[in-house]
């Protein structure tokens, strides 16, 4: 079982629909994306998509925090899920980059408890860009 986290906290996968790669997706599935995937494979492909899982196969790999961000800037509006290695530190980030929510594993949850994933989820509170234009807006979605 996975756990997902929002700003509001832990809370159960609510998605029933199941997952697919691009090539496999059918109407009322979510589209699993590898993190080594080229965005730009995905352009002109993303309507009627709901819901959007990038994979991190390591904390310290990045790479599914550019594809959200290209995700977001090609216009996707849909929820958008980091899914794997991501650790509290990073919920911030991942927030920052357009992602709606993060997965974890039940055992990550364990070692990095809810009230972690929460003292992160004010992420606007501590946008660097946002403190030196003056204001608390996030970066916008679609820029």
């Amino acid at each position: 079982m996975s756990v997902i986290v929002t700003d509001e906290g832990f809370r159960p996968d609510d998605w029933t629909g199941g997952f697919a790669s691009l090539d496999e997706l059918a109407p009322g599935q979510a589209l699993n994306v590898a993190a080594d995937t080229d965005p730009e494979a995905l352009r002109g492909r993303l309507d009627g998509i709901e819901l959007i899982r990038i994979e991190f196969p390591s904390f310290s790999n990045g790479r599914g925090l550019t594809i959200g961000r290209w995700l977001r800037t090609m216009g996707f509006t849909g929820r958008l899920r980091a899914a794997g290695h991501v650790l509290a530190d990073q919920y911030a980030m991942t927030r920052r980059v357009g992602f709606d929510e993060v997965e974890i594993s039940e055992d990550l949850a364990a070692r990095q408890p809810e009230d972690q994933w929460q003292f992160r989820a004010d992420w606007r509170a501590h946008d660097y860009q946002s403190r030196l234009r003056g204001d608390a807006s996030p970066f916008p979605r679609n820029a």
